[in-house]
């Protein structure tokens, strides 16, 4: 079976192929059932082959899978979770695997594959921007023009906040207006000045997931978080924050990356706008801020008055309950998301899901 470009283009697919430049190209999947998944990655793969037959590689920025493999074999997996900015380290990895492949031969194309939402795609094709700079060669100006229009075009609207940072930083880093802080930086305290009234309940339990799960419960609208032995921060830092609605729910209320490396001083502050998911969220207030304090070395630093919870809040460290890391980052890429495993978990995950909602349905009826 022979399946050209144009057919692809003309015909509708549950998929989005473009040719960013005449060599890199992009391959984003919506949410899709793993049989129409399927059926459309082989349409795909037919037509990557009949037009640039083994002068293709797939970046796969998305989570591990055995039919992609298959398809072909020059696949190197890069992905990272949905809605996040991948490790810095990470997105210098892919520019550099697509610089590499892009070099050997004038023929060879880089296909990005992306399945779910296009904010990954749009942070390695904003960061290859960057890096291509560097060894800019003479038609580097339409390349970077074609590379740019994409972004704005295709997936601006999809990044966020921590996506947008982490592709200043990696231009910063390159371009060296971000001085690069090789100190130490200890996390001494946490501090959110206003909470949104709407997630303000009797008790309410507010779960910071960094690193190790810190769980606080109470009233106030001001809630600070901190370290009874400061914390050493190195590389890529994500801290989420859940409002814990019952034994068996939780809801985000923001989530934010950073990277030690572009911290300097001894505060950092995060707007409403600079937080996942809250950027969007009309209930978490404009003028809120997360605020990090930071020290050089373990101990405390003398002479700072460092802010303090009321006495209704509580503070613990329950690192066995499941809804706390029920979708952590370090379950990533466990395994293929085509495998069984992952299957039977996403099948459990579901049926759960369905009795929460049963529940909340009866409780409904007798209320």
């Amino acid at each position: 079976m022979c399946l050209s470009v144009e057919r692809v283009m003309e015909q509708r697919y549950d998929f989005d192929l473009t040719y960013i430049t005449e060599r890199i190209i992009s391959v984003f999947f919506p949410e899709l059932e793993e049989p129409q998944y399927h059926h459309n990655i082989q349409e795909v793969a037919l037509m990557l082959k009949n037009k640039h037959h083994d002068k293709f590689t797939l970046l796969n920025l998305s989570e591990k899978r055995h039919d992609i493999s298959r398809l072909n074999p020059k696949v190197q997996d890069f992905g990272w979770p949905d809605l996040h900015a991948p490790p810095l380290d990470r997105i210098c990895s892919v520019c550099k695997a697509m610089e590499s492949w892009l070099s050997q031969d004038p023929q060879n194309v880089v296909v990005l594959h992306c399945k779910g939402n296009k904010g990954k795609t749009g942070v390695i094709v904003a960061a290859y921007m960057h890096y291509s700079k560097i060894s800019a060669g003479a038609d580097q100006a339409l390349t970077t023009l074609a590379m740019r229009k994409f972004c704005e075009d295709k997936v601006s609207s999809s990044l966020q906040p921590s996506q947008n940072r982490y592709i200043y930083y990696f231009g910063g880093l390159l371009s060296g207006s971000i001085k690069m802080n090789s100190s130490p930086l200890f996390l001494q305290q946490i501090v959110i000045p206003t909470l949104p009234a709407t997630f303000v309940c009797a008790p309410q339990k507010i779960i910071f997931n960094l690193i190790s799960p810190v769980i606080c419960r109470g009233s106030q609208k001001t809630l600070c978080v901190t370290a009874d032995a400061p914390l050493l921060l190195k590389g890529d830092i994500m801290v989420k924050c859940f409002h814990r609605r019952s034994a068996a729910e939780r809801e985000e209320v923001f989530r934010v990356q950073f990277h030690t490396c572009a911290v300097h001083g001894a505060q950092l502050w995060f707007r409403k706008a600079d937080l996942d998911h809250a950027c969007n969220d009309d209930r978490f207030p404009p003028d809120a801020t997360v605020e990090f304090l930071f020290s050089n070395g373990p101990e405390k630093i003398k002479g700072r008055d460092y802010r303090k919870n009321d006495s209704c809040v509580k503070v613990d460290n329950d690192t066995s309950d499941q809804v706390v890391r029920w979708d952590s980052y370090e379950n990533f890429n466990l395994h293929h998301e085509d495998s069984i495993e992952t299957r039977s978990n996403k099948v459990h995950m579901n049926v759960f899901k369905q009795q929460i909602a049963q529940y909340k349905w009866k409780q409904r009826l007798l209320s």
